[in-house]
């Protein structure tokens, strides 16, 4: 496998812990659906999830970054997830309106990295995704009807969050430094673009209005792109004690 540039492998890193963090708040949330179906559909998801998120691990891992640090052995503020999964504060819908975007986001990503090596992988994340992504939709027309105010405020959010984690606008063809080195096949502007269209269209004939999104963000002198964030948070020590199971740990000393 050839080396990628040390952009690329951030790109991927961002990626494989926004799919480690979608597999732990999908696990959390396993069992708060308001149908067993939609328990269901959370804990596969959350399982699929995790399975991206290790075969990514040993892609990185052979570009030179560590194991056991990928998997959860370093503080809170250096997972570089997108920023939308560091907590969900709410009801069960404000968990739909902030997983889909994320998940919509890093599928995006991830389809545009044109890596020959990678194909295979990338097809078959690509089978999981088509699920996984179909069932947000229609959770989200559904809540749409239900409890539109309740999306709109947490999409207000949610939104911009997923269009930082995925790149500034201005990172069009000829200034987006992956398409300059052929990582990746299409550039942040256009995948920014397609990520748009999806929920203004996906929304369109629905009570919930996207029209205070700000579909401009993030602002590039503000953005951090390692983080692929404006701000600095990050998921909570709790959480990272969870993804390394330390408690786990303690209960098998004991």
């Amino acid at each position: 496998m050839s080396d990628w540039p040390e952009s690329a492998v951030d790109y991927v890193q961002a990626i494989t812990d926004t799919k480690l963090v979608l597999g732990h708040r999908n696990a959390q949330w396993s069992l708060a659906g308001p149908s067993l179906e939609d328990d269901i559909g959370g804990a596969s998801a959350a399982q699929e999830e995790i399975g991206h998120f290790r075969q990514f691990v040993n892609e990185l891992e052979a570009q030179g970054r560590d194991k056991d640090w990928l998997n959860g052995q370093r503080d809170p503020e250096e997972f570089n997830n997108a920023a939308c999964l560091d907590r969900i504060d709410g009801d069960w819908p404000a968990y739909i309106a902030s997983i889909a975007p994320a998940d919509r986001a890093a599928w995006y990503m991830i389809d545009a990295i044109a890596v020959d090596d990678l194909d295979g992988l990338i097809t078959k994340m690509g089978e999981d995704e088509y699920f996984h992504l179909e069932y947000h939709d229609a959770r989200l027309e559904t809540l749409a009807e239900d409890d539109p105010e309740g999306i709109q405020r947490t999409l207000e959010t949610t939104l911009p969050q997923a269009l930082a984690f995925i790149g500034p606008e201005t990172y069009d063809d000829e200034n987006d430094p992956l398409v300059q080195a052929g990582f990746t096949s299409r550039s942040v502007a256009e995948i920014r673009a397609a990520f748009a269209d999806h929920y203004r269209d996906l929304f369109a004939d629905t009570a919930v209005s996207l029209d205070d999104v700000n579909w401009n963000a993030p602002v590039l002198d503000e953005w951090d792109e390692t983080r692929r964030r404006v701000d600095s948070g990050s998921i909570s020590d709790a959480d990272v004690r969870q993804l390394r199971g330390t408690e786990n740990e303690l209960f098998a000393m004991n």
